[in-house]
């Protein structure tokens, strides 16, 4: 039987994951952090954080990031 994950653990996994997807379609559209956060209004520091899992974006951000990367925001979080 595969171990409990308790909420903390899986809420670093999703924001983990959230970040790498970020970071991935930031690169493959060849935008650097600052050309990013500046199309969203956001600190080049914000976007590293949630790049690196280190922040909780609120949705309003999430789609943002989706609509300025040309994805849906449900692709932003597909597993």
């Amino acid at each position: 039987m595969a171990p409990k994950r308790n909420r903390r653990d899986l809420r670093k996994e999703v924001l983990r994951r959230l970040g790498e997807r970020v970071r991935g379609l930031r690169r493959t559209r060849g935008l650097t952090q600052e050309a990013l956060a500046r199309s969203l209004g956001l600190s080049v520091a914000y976007v590293s954080l949630i790049e690196r899992g280190g922040r909780n974006p609120p949705v309003t951000t999430v789609v943002a990031i989706a609509r300025a990367l040309g994805v849906s925001p449900r692709e932003m979080l597909a597993e």
